[in-house]
């Protein structure tokens, strides 16, 4: 509650909460595509250990162009005449998995004609990382749309049973690739983020997603004991 009081992003994503629990979750089909960020830590007696720094729930980016990164790793080496070393890189392929999690998430909505709706900043940097995502949902035959909050104000709308048209097309899933800052935001933004969460569409994340993902929510689920509350019985799932 205290963050709440003085942070007004904070309080702008959690009044749109209440708003939607008030009305009553449409919602039936979650998806989260987060991402854990760790670091080396360097103990006394000179080992080294990863220890998780946080974890993303919303946004969370470089899926795609680290699909791409061992073939950069191999090419390089090569030129060095480095061919075993190269030929010990590990394929990897996250921009296929966080594809696969948002085909998963379209199939369970129902609705073949349905499009995913990525919510795209108006000055986008990370385009070919969101493209690789878009690509292999393409390959799928599931469509893409790239539109901002203002669009989504503009053109969005629910009908009578929260179901989600963009420019008239029905949308199955929302992926939000923008919408984690403060300075992301205004007044019409806001409003278009109010009438996503009350739609039926599948959200990544919903907005109960994102906040769980915010600092202070993360920094009191590392306080000992708290996490053991939320499992009650399963111990195993904390260790």
């Amino acid at each position: 509650s205290s963050t709440i009081k003085r942070d007004n992003f904070t309080a702008h994503l959690f009044d749109i909460h209440k708003q939607v629990l008030k009305e009553g979750i449409a919602q039936t089909v979650f998806l989260g595509l987060n991402r854990s960020d760790y670091m080396f830590q360097r103990n006394a007696d000179g080992s080294a250990a990863l220890k998780q720094i946080e974890i993303n729930t919303i946004s969370a980016s470089f899926g795609g162009l680290a699909s791409r990164t061992p073939a950069v790793h191999r090419h390089v080496l090569n030129v060095l005449s480095k061919t075993k070393e190269a030929a010990k890189i590990l394929s990897n392929n996250p921009s296929k998995g966080l594809a696969l999690g948002i085909a998963k998430a379209w199939e369970l909505y129902g609705s073949a004609k349905a499009l995913v709706l990525l919510i795209a900043q108006e000055k986008e940097r990370n385009i070919f990382d969101q493209r690789a995502i878009e690509n292999e949902l393409l390959a799928r035959n599931i469509h893409v749309i790239r539109r901002r909050f203002e669009d989504v104000s503009e053109k969005g709308s629910l009908d009578q049973d929260r179901r989600l048209f963009m420019d008239g097309q029905e949308v199955a899933v929302v992926y939000f690739r923008d919408g984690y800052m403060p300075s992301q935001y205004s007044p019409q933004n806001w409003e278009a983020r109010l009438l996503l969460e009350r739609s039926r569409a599948v959200k990544c994340p919903d907005i109960a997603t994102q906040l769980a993902g915010t600092k202070k929510v993360q920094q009191e689920l590392s306080r000992m004991g708290v996490l053991e509350m939320l499992p009650p019985g399963q111990p195993e799932a904390v260790a």
